[in-house]
């Protein structure tokens, strides 16, 4: 009754007015009484308690200890003393805004000049303005070259520890994205982990943990012994981190072999690390916050979904170019580096290569059927990453031949691979369709009706 007086009061009490309301905030029946609200009708609370409802996003921390700010579990610790960034080479900056430094007044207007420089929102909450990265790091030598960006190894000073640095040019290539998705999902066992990010307003520098064991295929292409069923492992430990990305919404559109790693030089496939996020896309709702594909139906247009899908085959695609040259030794649409890119888009359009001979001969027909799969010449045809990992040939490794499988010259794969991917990435965009009476056709034909009405 009690309850009822009070919602009569302040006029029923319902949505969110009614919550605001510090007299009738949980109602005669508490918190159960706001569990019943139409609002949360969908809730399952039980699910919800014991965590098995997935969140609409995830927000993006700078840290994985930045959880200790909600979790009962970090918040139950005994406080660390920590200004938010670990003490590093930097640490005489950490209190430089604490001392006082006279102006100069009497200096001339003319005199004075102002650099604006826009700083990225995650450095200027890790470092702010007065930290630059070679404060910290001393740059080494080149690690890899691309078209906005270049690779270099580098050691932090006060620890002398080694780490890659991937210094991106701002005006070429916007990297908030990248850095948004390594801070959201780089604590995956099996993806790159960003250490700290640095701005000096031209360059934007990744610092990230150091790959020693190089790239995959040039470690496969280079071991002595490597099986089918070895391969099976290894495209297991793969397609199970791309679909933990697909599964957050994530794509990454560029999984060549360069872009996939070992941590180290065991070889082992835990060892296996995902790179260069460059391309990568976060699927997002029309507001602008993040979504997970479990959430989109009423927040995602139609052909922002079709767009997800579609880049979610290609990550499936390429996958699927990595397994058939780890078992046939070579590449499936290009023989060489001198292939040229007609010949290469004009192999991959008609969806043919070669499943006999060679390798193939001695290949279960299992793996014979999860590569015609993965490359299916029809992206929505094609398999997901869920019906790989569900694939008999990943689900019944121990099966698998473990014979050593033949393979060609490194640099002959390394360089049709790389010949297939600048074929690719060359490929002229499909055209971009518009209403019908943007054409100039229909414009024309309306100008006309609308002089013949004129008479």
């Amino acid at each position: 009754k009690v309850g009822a007086d009070r919602r009569a009061a302040t006029g029923g009490g319902e949505g969110q007015g009614g919550m605001l309301e510090k007299r009738c905030r949980a109602g005669f029946d508490g918190v159960e009484e706001i569990k019943r609200h139409p609002f949360f009708v969908t809730i399952d609370w039980n699910k919800l308690y014991r965590k098995e409802i997935k969140p609409p996003f995830k927000p993006a921390v700078g840290r994985p200890e930045d959880t200790f700010h909600f979790d009962p579990e970090f918040t139950s610790r005994t406080p660390t003393d920590s200004p938010g960034v670990p003490p590093s080479a930097n640490a005489h900056h950490l209190f430089r805004g604490f001392s006082f430094v006279a102006s100069n007044l009497v200096q001339e207007p003319a005199q004075q000049e102002v650099h604006k420089i826009t700083v990225h929102p995650i450095v200027q909450q890790l470092h702010g303005n007065n930290i630059h990265f070679t404060d910290g790091y001393e740059i080494k030598e080149d690690i890899g070259i691309g078209s906005y960006s270049v690779c270099k190894r580098c050691v932090h000073k006060a620890t002398e520890t080694e780490f890659a640095v991937k210094i991106i040019d701002k005006s070429k290539r916007d990297p908030s994205e990248e850095i948004e998705i390594l801070l959201r999902y780089g604590q995956h066992p099996n993806i790159i982990t960003l250490k700290d990010v640095y701005d000096d307003g031209k360059y934007v520098y990744l610092v990230m943990e150091l790959m020693r064991g190089g790239e995959l295929l040039d470690r496969i292409l280079r071991q002595k012994c490597f099986s089918e069923r070895e391969a099976s492992a290894v495209l297991c430990t793969i397609t199970r981190t791309v679909d933990y990305l697909h599964s957050q919404g994530v794509v990454h559109r560029d999984l060549k072999p360069s872009n996939i790693l070992y941590m180290d030089e065991s070889g082992n496939p835990d060892s296996i690390r995902i790179c260069d996020f460059g391309f990568a896309k976060q699927l997002r709702a029309e507001n602008g916050l993040l979504m997970t594909p479990c959430y989109t139906a009423n927040f995602v247009a139609p052909e922002v979904l079709k767009r997800q899908g579609y880049d979610a085959a290609c990550d499936i695609w390429s996958l699927g170019i990595l397994l058939y040259t780890m078992l046939a030794g070579f590449t499936p649409f290009a023989n060489g580096p001198d292939d040229t890119p007609e010949e290469i888009l004009a192999r991959i359009g008609s969806g043919k290569y070669a499943l006999t001979g060679g390798n193939w001969d001695s290949v279960s027909d299992t793996a014979k059927d999860i590569v015609s799969k993965m490359l299916h010449v029809d992206p929505h045809q094609r398999l997901t990453a869920v019906q790989v990992l569900r694939h008999p040939w990943i689900v019944n490794r121990e099966y698998l031949s473990q014979n050593q499988l033949s393979r060609q010259d490194v640099h002959l794969v390394k360089g049709a691979m790389a010949a297939t991917y600048f074929a690719l990435n060359r490929a002229p965009q499909a055209p971009r369709l518009e209403p019908v009476l943007s054409s100039n056709l229909a414009q024309r034909r309306g100008m006309k009706r609308l002089t013949s009405t004129r008479l």
